[in-house]
């Protein structure tokens, strides 16, 4: 950004690539392309609409779809007058997504048409005054996007908006069982794009393909880095390595990013080897560790480096990860980003910093972290303390030269295919099913996602308990990621002598 300062919001990234950029391909999606200036004009029809329906800055608009290029366009629209965006995963269940709503106000709501439609029912609930369809047919009172598009006019006053303002609320799973809203301002949104643009060396020569949900937290800095910095972003609706893989050789791309996941599915792909992949420079990988003989063999297969990173909702992106122009390690989650500083402390909770080369929780702090939980003060207070330290809840070990080393995680949370599952949460579903005494949720690995979910479960007393009647249960009231792989029948939990069930020891009952 040759002399250029930082601007003051998430909206601003879009109008300057305008000015820098104009008619160079920002984003390819399904065959349809978009130039700097047209997703700014657009975003800026979507801003106006807005403002004409009487949302006011500060208040909340949720986005609720899979990627496509109108959630790009609503995403940069509802930042440019100030609103606060909250980017909702497409796998929570409608109830869920409601829940989320609620909780942090949300006046309006971007979907695609099948979730406007799932939405019907209990949106009575929550403070939606809007809806408006990304794509698909729109429901008959409901407004879409293509006719803001055509309709809206494309000048609006933009409000001066500072760093400090809300820019985002994310929801990440709770360790109770409900999701915490993750409130994010500008300037953690705009440092943590600006840092891993620095680290990762992205610039407006990079074409990037991703099948990343724009809506986590790893897909979102993807998408804002290559809106920020002039790069072209490839975005995928869903990941499929057949298409990836020529989608990569097709718009002679320059970095991919995905979870590990993806990339055993890439490393399978039988037709691999067809493909030219000679203009990747390097690719990245987060949302859970990677074992080292697995990225060696992405790095030969792709022929360019794997560079590891590691982010969470409450950063609003990355937290650690290599520089491309540096050393490497592989296994280890890099370094801070600029500007981050990190602490390895004792996990009891007193903060007292362990000794190098032994394995204490991960503490973050700087201009990046979360302000707060919204409306949960306990929540917030546990896991951002005085100093401003972000407790992770990660356990880490970190070397001589500064190089961090996930080992574990603190709490008993369960990550597969990149998305976090919360133990709690499943155990609060599963017990409101007839029959069941007590459910422990530990996890199973899995070549392919890392780990799955699976349930132990007492059953109540003469009660013949329906497994599959149980699994229906858990489809209808969670996101298909969370629903367990596999469940149990046992006659006990393995219990400290306090009655607290030891999810660690579970795996002991295996059948």
């Amino acid at each position: 950004m040759s002399g250029m300062s930082m601007p003051t919001s998430v909206g601003t990234f879009i109008r300057e690539a305008a000015i820098r950029f104009a008619d160079k391909t920002a984003l390819v999606f399904e065959g349809q392309t978009w130039s700097f200036k047209q997703l700014d004009d657009a975003s800026s029809r979507v801003a106006a609409y807005l403002q004409s329906l009487g949302v006011e800055r500060g208040q909340r608009v949720s986005l609720y779809s899979p990627n496509c290029s109108e959630w790009v366009i609503a995403y940069y629209g509802i930042l440019k007058i100030g609103a606060v965006v909250n980017p909702l995963n497409l796998m929570l269940t409608p109830q869920e997504a409601a829940y989320a709503m609620k909780d942090c106000g949300a006046v309006a709501v971007f979907a695609c048409a099948e979730r406007i439609a799932q939405l019907s029912g209990v949106l009575a609930d929550t403070q939606i005054r809007h809806c408006i369809v990304l794509n698909g047919e729109p429901p008959a009172d409901v407004i879409d996007l293509a006719r803001i598009l055509e309709q809206s006019p494309s000048a609006f006053l933009p409000p001066e908006i500072q760093a400090d303002e809300i820019s985002t609320i994310g929801y990440t799973s709770g360790t109770t069982g409900y999701p915490k809203g993750a409130v994010l301002t500008h300037r953690a949104i705009l440092m943590n794009t600006a840092m891993t643009a620095t680290m990762h060396g992205r610039t407006a020569l990079d074409t990037v393909v991703s099948a990343l949900p724009c809506s986590h937290v790893y897909g979102n800095i993807v998408m804002n880095a290559a809106m920020a910095y002039g790069m072209t972003l490839v975005l995928h609706k869903t990941f499929d390595a057949q298409r990836v893989l020529q989608s990569i050789e097709q718009h002679r791309a320059t970095l991919f990013e995905g979870v590990p996941t993806m990339y055993m599915y890439l490393l399978g792909c039988t037709s691999l080897g067809d493909y030219d992949l000679r203009s990747l420079t390097r690719c990245t990988v987060g949302g859970q560790t990677m074992p080292e003989a697995k990225m060696q063999q992405v790095e030969a297969a792709l022929g360019c480096p794997l560079i590891e990173l590691w982010g969470m909702t409450e950063l609003g992106g990355l937290g650690t990860t290599h520089s491309l122009y540096g050393p490497r390690r592989h296994g280890s989650i890099g370094v801070p980003l600029p500007h981050l500083e990190v602490r390895v402390a004792n996990s009891t909770g007193t903060g007292e910093v362990v000794p190098l080369g032994e394995v204490g929780e991960l503490l973050i702090r700087g201009p990046m972290t979360m302000n707060e939980y919204l409306g949960q003060p306990e929540a917030t207070r546990s896991t951002l303390d005085a100093d401003g330290w972000l407790h992770s809840g990660d356990l880490v070990r970190q070397d001589a030269e500064g190089y961090l080393y996930v080992v574990d995680r603190l709490k008993d949370m369960i990550i597969t295919g990149g998305f976090n599952i919360y133990p709690a949460e499943l155990e609060r579903v599963i017990a409101e099913y007839p029959g069941v005494a007590l459910v422990a949720v530990g996890s199973i690995a899995d070549e392919d996602k890392g780990e799955l979910a699976k349930a132990y479960i007492v059953a109540q007393n003469g009660v013949a308990l329906s497994l599959e009647g149980l699994d229906r249960h858990c489809r209808s009231r969670l996101a298909a990621y969370k629903v367990p792989r596999a469940y149990q029948l046992v006659d006990t939990l393995p219990m400290t002598s306090s009655g607290k069930i030891l999810r660690r020891m579970l795996r002991t009952l295996d059948a």
